[in-house]
């Protein structure tokens, strides 16, 4: 017995920074997991299941040691679709609503299982399969529609739509807001843009979410939203009732709701299982490689059994009433700042957030929606900034015309008709370049090996895309024998800004194993503008060279 005693408390002290940074990514995730849900047309709970459950199981089953498994603002845009499709119409039929949230957790449990089998089959590479300029800006029009859904949360507007025309009802609407709503929404809005920009160490040290939070619920409660009433500004009525906040139940036992298996056999579930599981594996690969380049120790996760843990947490929580999660970044970055460690620190903040809702719900039911959707507009901003815009445009315009297409092709249709146009444009650039369309699935190229000093050479033939560069890796990954691997694009007429980045990638993981990647060739080609990893063409070239 005083073994074990030794043992754990030896243990709880060599993962003390791993405890507190999980106790400060909970008070982020917290409001983050609520407003997240109710922006998706799930119950409130159904965020807090999703980290809870699914950071203590993903904490065991990944190698990832620093990333925040969770629900994500990326995701809003299709589980709102899912259950709008099923009859979700905002409150206007609370049994509807209901049976559309079963029809939808079972589409997300199929989609966790495809999870699963993509997780066993190592197909943990399906983020290169997709260019960087298309998946920014499927993020950016994420962001979008998180910050014109949210607006009239935020303002008291009782509006609803497509994306676009939502942007201009609020146009036409805006003086109807809601003013004491709107001044919770506006206020909270404030305070996180406030804290982001501000240089105050004691503020900062506060997480933003938590500080809205505190300054929004008694207000909330000023205001008086815990009972329908209404009251007069400018000879105008306005109503508040607490439909205004955040509804859970009062046991969290019985928020745990059975999905309904009959939706598979509607023909309208296969888009949203591959929504769910392509997008969603994608988002979170994404974000498991940026934690993993931030990583002070410079571990490597295994992104097939990372996406495999996903799978398992993603079909456990749909069962039990959740939503579909991911890898989410701003969440892994805030616990890599606080100074976690390992996992334990993503088990401990599912832990919390089980424990609180389990004994503090009536404290939960007191926090204003306006100040939820204040954070996800603030989210949406992100994923959408400007910044954005200028990046893309600094690795050349062909970058920025791809991102652009994206974002309004996904604005004006869908997700999966943005992704399809996006990477169309960027083959129809590519096509006026005058590559042919076989070599944008399998390049030419020559391997070499120098037996007397260990050396490795790769040769690529022709141009180098973003579908093409997984044959160019994988003939790489063959060459274990020699520590020095030179990839040689001398006679490459064309490198595009996807494959750049790729193989950064490529020679950062070589470096991390003690290995060298040398790239040689590319001071004869012309980069598109003055990015390190902007698209590059030869100066002079015939047009079969690119055959």
């Amino acid at each position: 017995m005083r073994a074990f005693h030794f043992k754990l408390t030896h243990w709880v002290k060599s993962h003390r920074s791993d405890f507190i940074s999980g106790g400060l990514v909970f008070l982020i995730a917290l409001p983050l997991c609520l407003g997240i849900s109710l922006a998706s047309g799930y119950p409130a709970v159904s965020g807090i299941i999703t980290a809870g459950v699914g950071g203590v199981l993903t904490s065991f089953l990944s190698n990832s040691p620093l990333t925040i498994k969770g629900p994500a603002a990326g995701l809003i845009v299709i589980a709102l679709g899912c259950v709008t499709d099923f009859g979700f119409s905002q409150g206007a039929n609370l049994a509807g609503d209901f049976a559309a949230y079963r029809m939808a957790l079972a589409v997300g449990v199929v989609a966790g299982s495809l999870q699963i089998l993509l997780g066993l089959l190592k197909l943990g590479f399906i983020t290169e399969l997709f260019p960087f300029s298309v998946i920014h800006g499927m993020l950016a029009a994420i962001g979008f529609i998180i910050m014109f859904k949210q607006i009239p949360v935020a303002l008291g507007l009782d509006l609803s739509g497509p994306p676009l025309e939502l942007a201009l009802k609020m146009v036409k609407n805006i003086t109807s807001l809601n003013p004491e709503i709107a001044t919770i929404g506006v206020l909270s809005l404030l305070i996180l843009v406030g804290c982001s920009k501000t240089k105050i160490k004691w503020i900062k040290r506060v997480p933003a979410p938590m500080l809205v939070l505190l300054i929004s619920v008694p207000l909330a409660h000023y205001f008086d939203l815990e009972h329908e009433h209404t009251y007069s500004w400018h000879h105008q009525v306005y109503h508040l009732s607490p439909k205004f906040l955040v509804t859970l139940p009062k046991n969290i036992l019985g928020a745990l709701v059975l999905p309904d298996f009959s939706a598979i056999r509607d023909p309208r579930c296969l888009q949203w299982i591959i929504l769910f599981a392509v997008i969603g594996s994608i988002e979170s690969l994404v974000s498991v490689q940026a934690i993993d380049l931030l990583d002070p120790q410079k571990r490597k996760t295994d992104r097939n059994r990372d996406l495999l843990a996903i799978g398992i947490a993603n079909t456990v929580v749909a069962f039990l009433g959740g939503l579909p999660m991911i890898s989410e970044i701003v969440r892994s970055r805030a616990n890599i700042d606080n100074g976690a460690r390992t996992s334990v620190s993503n088990g401990f903040h599912g832990f919390c957030l089980l424990f609180f809702v389990a004994l503090f719900p009536t404290l939960l039911h007191r926090i204003p929606l306006s100040a939820l959707a204040a954070m996800l507009i603030f989210t949406g901003y992100r994923l959408a900034s400007p910044s954005h815009f200028k990046a893309i445009f600094k690795t050349g315009w062909d970058q920025l015309m791809i991102f652009v297409v994206t974002i309004l092709a996904t604005l004006a249709t869908d997700l999966l008709v943005g992704l399809g146009l996006g990477i169309a444009t960027k083959f129809i650039l590519h096509s006026l370049r005058g590559i042919p369309p076989h070599r944008l699935i399998k390049p030419k190229m020559e391997v070499a090996f120098d037996i007397e000093n260990h050396l490795f050479t790769v040769k690529p033939q022709s141009a180098l895309v973003f579908l093409n560069w997984l044959s160019v890796k994988k003939q790489i990954s063959k060459l274990d024998r020699g520590e020095k691997v030179v990839l040689d694009l001398s006679s490459c007429p064309m490198v595009d800004h996807t494959v750049m980045e790729r193989i950064h990638e490529l020679s950062h993981d070589f470096d991390m194993n003690n290995r060298k990647l040398e790239v040689t060739g590319l001071d004869g080609m012309i980069p598109s503008s003055n990015h390190p990893f902007s698209s590059r063409r030869k100066r002079k070239f015939k047009q079969d060279r690119y055959v």
